[in-house]
């Protein structure tokens, strides 16, 4: 990749050379040739995210990106996340591509709901040991899904770590740079009022959040079994986390303006929504306006959790919600029906912003 991919503990650069073998390393744990061998391997998927502001190749000490066309008032915005626990449960299936899919995407949503659009994005990859076709499907899955959001994958890192990592285990995070005018920046908290009306879109499964507390659920369960949408447990549990990236440009070619957009990750909706709110809004849900998918009421039934708390773990279907005002609600739905109105904004004398659900 455009900066090098390397052991953190080696001085130098594995990529961009060739190596001698080191046997010392390798009882220490640490295989220099299976670093070189998984860059080797996903070369042609990161060139394949190069858009013409990149002007370094794979093997480049550090990425390098041109800013071009830029806007009267130009605000880089930036985001870092993991995957989190997901990738042990995709580790565990040899699911590896859709994990790329959900670090990029992740991050991606996270500087959408600013008005950013994405311009780079960095990886990090790290193991006890690595597997290059394993590092490889990682690093096509992100290569996939920065091609679909017009973002060059730029650089990354590649780890072994022995002793740091547990084996089998393996981690992977993200960071992601997008581009904004001042002018554009959201949320614009200044013009929100009541009345504003809160549109839900659906989230693609989990995303990735609430991992840790869906591995102890599904530990008694067949993850090969059939549910009723014709998905097994294990395809809907690892359904790659959504890019909205499409569905915000359908409603912005539709001439509707956001006032606002949260990202629905940790926290759900009890504390995503309420970040983007001003003192003296909250917001009001209807928890019946949408249907609640099925392999969230089963992770809700099988774990005896009560519903106020699955809301806040996870996303409950709703993967992003946006603030509009009421009189976009025909734009809205002409544009993409699969949007739910699914409340609103109302007064309120608390001094912090909160959401109160309603039946």
């Amino acid at each position: 990749m455009p900066h090098p991919r390397k052991s953190p503990d080696r001085p130098k650069d594995t990529l961009d050379r060739t190596s001698q073998p080191s046997s010392q390393y390798a009882a220490a744990g640490v295989d220099i040739e299976a670093g070189n061998r998984a860059v080797e391997l996903m070369k042609a998927a990161v060139r394949s995210t190069f858009t013409p502001g990149v002007l370094a190749d794979v093997g480049s000490f550090g990425g390098l990106f041109a800013l071009s066309d830029l806007p009267a008032q130009p605000l880089l915005v930036a985001s870092t996340d993991g995957a989190g626990t997901k990738v042990k449960l995709a580790a565990e299936h040899g699911a590896w591509q859709g994990i790329g899919h959900d670090i990029v995407n992740h991050c991606l949503n996270d500087i959408l709901v600013q008005g950013a659009r994405p311009l780079f994005f960095l990886d990090y990859v790290a193991a006890d040991e690595l597997v290059p076709e394993n590092v490889a499907a990682v690093v096509t899955g992100m290569a996939e899904a920065c091609s679909a959001a017009g973002c060059a994958l730029l650089g990354g890192e590649t780890a072994e770590m022995p002793g740091v990592y547990t084996p089998g285990s393996c981690d992977v995070a993200g960071t992601i740079v997008g581009l904004v005018d001042r002018d554009s920046l959201l949320p614009r908290t200044q013009v929100m009022q009541p009345g504003d009306l809160l549109f839900g879109l659906p989230s693609s499964g989990p995303h990735t959040n609430g991992y840790s507390l869906i591995r102890r659920i599904l530990a008694d369960h067949d993850l090969s079994q059939q549910l009723e949408d014709g998905q097994t447990l294990l395809d809907a549990v690892l359904a790659p986390h959504r890019s909205y990236l499409p569905a915000l440009l359908k409603l912005e070619e539709a001439g509707i303006a956001f006032k606002g957009l949260a990202h629905i990750t940790g926290g759900g909706l009890v504390d995503n929504v309420p970040r983007i709110l001003p003192s003296g809004l909250r917001a009001r849900i209807n928890r019946r306006s949408w249907k609640v998918p099925l392999l969230f009421r089963l992770l809700l039934d099988w774990s005896g959790m009560e519903p106020e708390e699955a809301y806040r773990v996870f996303n409950m279907g709703v993967g992003m919600v946006v603030v509009i005002s009421a009189d976009q609600t025909g734009m809205i739905q002409t544009a993409l029906p699969e949007a739910i109105p699914i409340g609103a904004l109302t007064a309120s004398n608390q001094p912090d912003p909160d959401v109160v659900f309603e039946e």
